[in-house]
């Protein structure tokens, strides 16, 4: 069954083109309609259109605009472009914008029949081939581990040369990158949990670094580790690979031996890398460490000592990740964090001070580039964990903050990315005490609401209507504590008419009233 969305301001053509469509295609197509492009968006959120037929001439939003918005948001529709001029700049930004077809009104029967006939033989098109692409998908998920496998054992035993190695790295796209080969040895790695340890390895050293890596040869895994880098130094790669092996020992096990190779570029060298490896590691130390074949190595008692660094370089690099938006990086250094204070054995009010000041301090670095910026669970942290001893909890609502803090800085930067943003959140700073609405703030930008609804809930992650209000309790919060602004003044001067809703859902946010507000500040 084809879902069919016929648009237009004349309800006479809609009532044709339905009646056409009925006749014709009664056990094939279900019918929508539309009287402007407004409301077509709307259904096409809510239903799957398959086939669109748009007037091209309506109030509003026009029907170019409104297929360019739809494109955008749903690319398999097929749209047949209606018109009642036969203009050669009408058809030709219809077929820009990727329209089937361009028919002019009145609508002939014969032509609507032949075009929705080569319509929906196009949506199947479309679909067969979207079907073959996630299945192709699929296969390549579960191939590519296995060619991945197949490559490094081809370069540890292709003494023959007889296996070209050049065509592995086309498959992963790869060819033009150097490498370094890692060889790593864990202790304690039995049958019985060598496949779900690889495949945790697999995952942990890709989510730092697209790497090929072998399943286990023994207790041994080999990763080919391409560089990325256009002027790569043998330093920057040597600091990577030592999060790898940090990465590891934190998380499968400690007293792991590694050997690095040397950077190589020529794919005829790539058992020779694969050798320099190894070699390094039968030179590191039967408890474990990482050798470089350039001698430099770091030894598990290095590793030791990086464990229970203090947790001021963690809490440092967990507000570095934050700065820069990268939420898999706090997430890690919280672990480390975490587990460092309970290495310490610290009695249970040091730990919870030290996750206060942890929030505390990654709520300052999330004003300084989100001024607007305001957190729930920020106003309840210092209660929560006044009431709370059990620590993994306690992490739990450090990690839920400090998301918020990282998805507050990622929206900024998208922000600050898109002029469209940039030019409303101004509008809007600059006109809290007026009535803003999406409409004005739309016309104020040149854009549609609809355009700016969607567009903003993607770079600010939330609703336009939840933005303004977000920014007009927090002025209201600086106001009570900076001014001696009455209420009622504060109240106008952030934008409500009514005091008494101000304070209703001031105190719903803030758990106080604006009074019970000032008098605590």
């Amino acid at each position: 069954m084809f879902n069919i969305l016929v648009t237009d301001d004349e309800q006479i053509v809609i009532d044709s083109l339905s009646f056409i469509i009925n006749k014709n295609f009664a056990d094939e197509a279900r019918v929508f309609t539309a009287l402007s492009g407004t409301e077509a968006i709307e259904i096409v959120m809510k239903e799957n259109i398959d086939i669109m037929f748009m007037d091209i001439n309506m109030p509003g939003l026009s029907g170019l605009e409104t297929v360019s918005v739809i494109t955008k948001l749903k690319p398999n529709i097929v749209f047949v472009i209606l018109s009642a001029f036969d203009r050669f700049q009408y058809a030709q930004e219809a077929i820009n914008l990727g329209a089937y077809k361009y028919i002019t009104k009145p609508v002939n029967r014969n032509v609507v029949i032949e075009t929705i006939r080569g319509a929906m033989q196009l949506v199947q098109e479309k679909q067969g081939k979207l079907s073959a692409d996630m299945e192709l998908h699929k296969k390549l998920d579960l191939v590519s581990p296995m060619i991945e496998n197949d490559f490094i054992y081809a370069c540890i035993y292709n003494n023959d040369k007889s296996i070209d190695l050049s065509s592995y790295l086309d498959y992963f796209n790869l060819t033009d990158n150097p490498w370094v080969f890692c060889c790593f040895e864990f202790p304690n790695i039995n049958s019985d949990n060598q496949y779900s340890t690889y495949l945790k390895i697999h995952e942990l050293l890709n989510t730092e670094h697209r790497c090929l890596v072998s399943s286990f040869i023994m207790n041994r895994i080999v990763v080919f580790f391409p560089i990325f880098s256009v002027t790569p130094e043998y330093s920057e790669i040597q600091e990577q690979i030592k999060k790898f092996y940090t990465t590891l020992s934190y998380n499968i096990t400690t007293g792991i031996r590694a050997g690095v190779s040397t950077i190589f570029s020529d794919k005829t060298k790539l058992q020779a890398s694969y050798s320099e490896a190894l070699s390094a590691l039968n030179k590191s130390a039967s408890g474990g460490g990482l050798i470089f074949s350039d001698g430099m190595s770091f030894t598990g008692e290095q590793e030791s000592t990086l464990k229970k660094s203090s947790t001021g370089e963690f809490k440092n690099q967990i507000i570095n990740k934050l700065s820069s938006g990268d939420s898999n990086g706090v997430k890690s250094f919280l672990e480390l964090f975490t587990s460092e204070l309970i290495s310490q054995q610290l009695p249970g009010d040091k730990i919870k001070n030290s996750f206060f000041e942890l929030i505390v301090t990654a709520n300052n670095a999330t004003k300084e580039q989100n001024k607007a910026f305001s957190s729930d669970t920020f106003d309840n942290a210092f209660a929560t964990l006044s009431t709370e001893n059990d620590i993994k909890l306690i992490k739990e609502f450090a990690q839920k903050f400090l998301m918020e803090c990282t998805q507050a800085v990622s929206s900024v930067k998208k922000a600050e990315e898109n002029p469209i943003i940039k030019k409303v959140c101004t509008y809007v700073d600059e006109n809290l005490s007026q009535d803003i609405s999406l409409e004005t703030a739309a016309d104020f930008a040149g854009v549609s609401s609809f355009y700016l609804s969607k567009l903003f809930k993607e770079e600010k992650g939330e609703t336009f209507i939840n933005f303004i209000s977000d920014k007009r309790l927090e002025k209201s919060r600086q106001l009570l504590s900076e001014t001696n602004l009455s209420i009622k003044e504060i109240t106008a001067e952030v934008g409500y008419n009514d005091q008494n809703y101000f304070s209703r859902i001031f105190k719903t946010k803030y758990g106080l009233s604006p009074k019970e507000y000032r008098k605590v500040k």
